[in-house]
């Protein structure tokens, strides 16, 4: 089952030289629930405003990062991989695209996550 980690578990992994994944992840919230059904509005109602009716509408930002002029994303992989472990998480990708927890980005820079092999299997 993979999991998310946080800077110190990724570095003691690291340290135990455990298998690691990386995984560039996008979320999109579908849903159309209202923003005072939360659980969180309604744990810290002095928080939110009262007025707050729905979530903001969905916009399409287009922006980029130029970190050093004329810099791009680097698009090599971070490490290599057998073919199965590659197969394995080709199919882990595809559960989770088809239960929509992830979908493909469109950011050629991406948010890295680490699919962490559990040590009993």
């Amino acid at each position: 089952e993979p999991q998310l980690l946080n800077t110190k578990q990724v570095k003691e992994s690291v340290k135990e030289q455990a298998e690691l994944f990386a995984v560039f992840v996008s979320l999109n919230l579908e849903s159309k629930a209202k923003v005072e059904e939360l659980p969180v509005v309604c744990e810290f109602p002095d928080v939110f405003p009262g007025d707050v009716s729905d979530v903001p509408p969905e916009r399409e930002v287009e922006f980029t990062n130029d970190l050093v002029t004329g810099t791009g994303p680097i698009s090599m992989s971070p490490y290599r991989m057998s073919a199965s472990e590659l197969k394995e998480l080709k199919k882990q990708l595809e559960e989770l695209l088809e239960k929509k927890f992830i979908r493909p980005s469109v950011s050629p820079w991406g948010a890295p996550v680490l699919l962490v092999k559990k040590k009993d299997g």
